[in-house]
């Protein structure tokens, strides 16, 4: 079912009572790349900004560099939290046997060992908050949050790590120019290498 307007010749899906599932989110025709479902909803997303995706590309690097065999690092892949969620990190790192084939579009909540959010102006609240909470609260062990931030606009980068007891993310480090870690993998990223793009 979709909404027109006589000035408006774009057809808007209009939800289901109850709102959208995952399943609808994988098979409604003409939906705009990078859509998410948050909480039965679906998400558009606007254009980004040139840091945007620099910091993804600088950190797919980075990531990669250092990698084991038995991980695999993936930009803007759909991640099913549960039947009403279906977020779309910015960079997923997963384990290497949940990439399947290359016409996948999704991951299981289960098989990412690390999502990372690269905030946005026009989501904000769900790269901060949302996000977060719903990542933390389906079991994915990391968390990373970007942000441009200085004169020099290069990333920061805010660490986070479930906790099991709390079921909650917790801020074990905060990256400015550099970023040295030991989990979920041996990470050493140079921040400052976006310069470079």
């Amino acid at each position: 079912m979709t909404a027109e307007s006589a000035q408006d010749p774009v057809q808007w899906p209009v939800p289901p009572q109850g709102g959208w599932t995952v399943d609808d989110l994988f098979t409604l025709p003409d939906l705009p790349p990078h859509t998410e479902l948050i909480d039965g909803s679906l998400v558009f997303v606007s254009a980004q900004r040139i840091f945007h995706a620099d910091a993804i590309d600088m950190l797919m690097s980075g990531l990669r560099r250092t990698a084991p065999p038995e991980v695999k690092v993936k930009r803007e892949m759909t991640v099913v939290l549960d039947s009403r969620n279906g977020p779309e990190p910015d960079i997923s790192v997963v384990r290497a046997e949940a990439v399947k084939s290359r016409a996948q579009t999704y991951f299981k909540v289960a098989d990412v060992l690390l999502a990372i959010e690269v905030v946005s102006p026009d989501s904000e609240a769900r790269d901060r908050n949302t996000k977060p909470q719903k990542y933390a609260a389906a079991g994915i062990p990391h968390f990373w949050l970007v942000e441009m931030a200085g004169q020099d606009d290069r990333p920061t980068v805010q660490v986070y790590e479930r906790g099991e007891a709390t079921g909650t993310y917790v801020l074990t480090g905060i990256h400015h120019d550099h970023v040295k870690l030991s989990v979920p993998f041996d990470i050493d990223i140079d921040l400052t290498a976006i310069d470079e793009l």
